[in-house]
């Protein structure tokens, strides 16, 4: 990727994009009065019981230039911890190493997560303050992905808003007959490869570093 976009349909569209917020509201219908009550400052028993469910965490930062990020965390149902109606904690689990997310959250200090529960079309979004934590204490009751994290992204919520089902419906992620074919897409190691390029390496070098990476997950 080189530093600049001249030249690219990016740089063409945003020449006549919309630069104030009133310009946005002229194309859109305000919103009902339920979509802005239903945002709370605070975790209910059920949305807490949602985050309970759900095995998979997206979580969106940014550094302190405003360069964005948005990163997935899994595990099993209930990893994330609900320390009370205004704190979770996602533990880290081993992955590419980079720790784009966490850096950002020490350089910013917020975060924005999207809870999805896999099978089912209700999505939570929690956004607030944020820390990461090493604190041996804490660190020790998070492991649901395995030995105690070596960090936790800790959360101060200041929005929880659970999100209509309709992204999930249009998209038909649930439904398998909806699914494209396997060989629509290219596979993970093929897009690594590209990604990498590095010409001594083979597409059987890439899907033997993934599957190492999963068996040792852990390490």
């Amino acid at each position: 990727m080189t530093p600049s976009s001249a030249g690219t349909a990016f740089e063409s569209l945003r020449l006549d994009a919309l630069s104030d917020p009133e310009a946005l509201w002229e194309a859109y219908e305000r919103p009902g009065p339920a979509a802005v009550r239903k945002q709370m400052t605070e975790l209910t028993e059920q949305t807490t019981r949602l985050i309970g469910c759900s095995s998979l965490v997206m979580i969106a930062s940014a550094d302190a230039d405003g360069n964005c990020d948005v990163s997935p965390r899994g595990g099993p149902a209930g990893f994330v911890a609900v320390l009370d109606s205004r704190t979770v904690v996602i533990p880290d689990a081993t992955g590419n190493k980079r720790l784009d997310s966490w850096q950002n959250v020490i350089a910013t200090g917020r975060a924005g997560l999207l809870f999805v529960i896999p099978g089912r079309t209700t999505t939570l979004r929690v956004n607030g303050r944020a820390c990461v934590s090493t604190r041996p204490e804490l660190l020790s009751q998070l492991t649901a992905v395995g030995r105690p994290p070596a960090s936790a992204l800790v959360v101060g919520i200041e929005e929880v808003y659970p999100h209509c089902p309709k992204s999930f419906l249009r998209s038909g992620a649930w439904k398998p007959e909806q699914w494209l074919p396997v060989d629509a897409q290219p596979a993970s190691a093929e897009v690594t490869l590209a990604q990498l390029r590095m010409p001594e390496l083979t597409i059987a070098d890439i899907e033997q570093v993934e599957a190492d990476s999963l068996t040792y997950r852990y390490e």
